[in-house]
């Protein structure tokens, strides 16, 4: 065989869910394969739970090199993993999976490096260091993002959920720095935050707004929201109207994509305007 052929067929990666017509990945993934005009195909997959390990398997048969994880296989593919990067095994759940040529699957989780990333974008100097920060929502990404913000020197996270059992369990996990905060009264202690982060999908288009008021929060105060449709939410909205510094979620979904497109496609995705307008169209 021609050694110059051996890397000629296209690259081959993709995300599994189910159901998997929500995704934007495949969206964001094609728009830089066809950027940087890179030979490659990134394709969705939905597939049932009963279903996973085998379609795993089969996928890297067929050459894939790795993929990316939604909804509800998160957790599941964490035991089909012959390696689990620290953060993925702290979160209990992996978004991103690398296939090796030996066949072997390493998991990892980019959600919380998407998160904190987008802020360094959007705030340069900003400085994680010795600050708080109140989350609401006690989700996967709620996990994701108090580990990350703990692994940047966060000196505290309070999680409030509308189920206490769900933030209860995210303490447990991670440890002391992690505060299980009312739901009802978090309002009143939001003064004490200075980092505020909407990780529901409350403001989300389809769903109801954002409902906890944040009239409270301190003029210095940075308000976060994960949501990314509409761009503009309604806690970003009122957090303007307030003069609080913002961050919407655009950012972390096109972050947290970096590092296996990076990995799989052999090139540093750039992440500018363009992308973020294309990418809720």
């Amino acid at each position: 065989m021609d050694k110059n052929s051996i890397d000629t067929a296209p690259y081959l990666a993709g995300v599994i869910g189910h159901p998997i017509s929500h995704s934007r990945s495949p969206r964001l993934h094609n728009y830089w394969l066809a950027k940087y005009n890179i030979n490659g195909f990134y394709i969705p997959f939905s597939v049932t739970t009963e279903r996973l390990k085998n379609s795993l398997k089969s996928l890297i048969d067929l050459g894939f090199k790795g993929l990316n994880v939604t909804i509800p296989h998160k957790t599941n593919v964490l035991t089909f993993a012959d390696s689990i990067t620290d953060r993925a095994a702290l979160i209990g759940a992996a978004n991103t999976l690398y296939f090796s040529k030996g066949g072997k699957i390493h998991a990892d989780n980019t959600d919380g490096y998407g998160f904190i990333q987008n802020i360094v974008d959007e705030i340069p100097d900003f400085d994680f260091y010795d600050k708080t920060a109140i989350i609401y929502g006690a989700g996967g990404s709620s996990r994701a993002i108090a580990s990350a913000l703990i692994s940047n020197g966060i000196k505290q996270v309070g999680i409030t959920n509308r189920t206490r059992s769900k933030a209860q369990i995210i303490s447990e996990n991670l440890g002391a720095k992690v505060l299980v905060m009312d739901w009802r009264t978090a309002p009143e202690t939001i003064g004490e935050a200075d980092i505020i982060i909407n990780a529901t999908s409350m403001g989300m288009v389809g769903q109801p707004e954002f409902n906890q008021p944040i009239t409270n929060a301190k003029k210095t105060a940075l308000v976060v929201d994960i949501v990314y449709n509409p761009m503009l939410t309604g806690l970003i909205k009122e957090a303007e109207r307030l003069k609080l510094k913002t961050v919407g979620g655009i950012g972390m979904l096109l972050n947290q994509a970096v590092p296996g497109f990076e990995h799989w496609f052999q090139k540093t995705p750039e992440i500018d305007d363009r992308v973020r307008k294309f990418i809720i169209e």
